[in-house]
């Protein structure tokens, strides 16, 4: 038996405008109680989230809320609490390496549900954009709409 392609994707689209992405991975994350089934009702938020790794070369994301589940009980998560990202040891030694590096974060860019039934997390390495940088970005996707505008013309 086969599970449906799931639809539900959170995105973290102030990420994209303040930081460049360097590179990309997909981890899992650690969740307990009823987070999996506020996640798959869509009431997660990526904004100001970021990843940290603590003393022990874990990863760890922080600032990213999980709501608490509605039809929930006595078996209710903290919201906002750090969840554990599983990567693999090559992975996380090539991130612990970069973020040592001045000026590199771990950023959350996108959660979605695997075919697997499994939450995901895309994370990326990343630095910051300069305030002109925002401004070529803007300038650039204001020119993409406006060809798509002409072209739709005809």
């Amino acid at each position: 038996m086969s599970r449906a392609k799931s639809k539900i994707i959170i995105n973290n689209k102030r990420a994209s405008f303040d930081y460049e992405f360097i590179e990309t991975f997909t981890a899992g994350i650690v969740l307990s109680g009823t987070e999996i089934k506020s996640i798959r009702a869509g009431k997660a938020s990526l904004v100001d989230a970021f990843c940290y790794f603590d003393t022990r070369n874990q990863l760890y994301i922080k600032g990213m809320n999980i709501a608490q589940y509605f039809w929930g009980s006595w078996g209710q998560h903290e919201p906002t609490r750090d969840r554990k990202l599983l990567l693999t040891k090559k992975e996380l030694r090539q991130l612990a390496n970069a973020v040592k590096q001045k000026g590199l974060t771990i950023i959350a860019s996108k959660m979605f549900i695997a075919e697997n039934g499994f939450a995901k997390l895309n994370i990326a390495l990343a630095k910051g954009k300069k305030a002109y940088d925002k401004r070529h970005s803007i300038k650039e996707k204001d020119l993409k709409r406006e060809l798509g505008k002409n072209y739709s013309n005809y």
